[in-house]
């Protein structure tokens, strides 16, 4: 992972995520799960380019289930997004930079 991107759980999530001064995209993903693996990349530059402006943060579900189940993430990955401590727009699935930065932007 990038150092650009945060790695959040149960412990730091509330710092990290609801108290960011900023807006941050939230990955749900597994070690298991080939799409996660798949948008990993994008999410790396996209961290390095927004950097700043947004914050980009990961949440393994298999660690933190009872984030997972907070949110209602089903199925992954699962970006959702946070701003001023509210989630405010989410997408399953993977999903490419253009459809990413349509969806930060919204």
């Amino acid at each position: 992972m990038s150092n650009t991107i945060l790695t959040v759980n149960v412990d730091n999530f509330e710092q990290e995520v609801l108290n960011s001064e900023i807006p941050v995209v939230v990955d749900f993903w597994a070690t298991w799960c080939g799409p996660c693996k798949a948008i990993a990349p994008m999410l790396s530059q996209a961290a390095q380019d927004y950097e700043g402006k947004i914050k980009i943060a990961k949440v393994n579900v298999d660690d933190n289930r009872a984030l997972a189940m907070k949110y209602g993430v089903r199925s992954i990955p699962m970006l959702i997004l946070f701003n001023e401590g509210a989630k405010q727009n989410q997408v399953v699935g993977a999903i490419n930079r253009s459809k990413f930065d349509s969806f930060v932007q919204s």
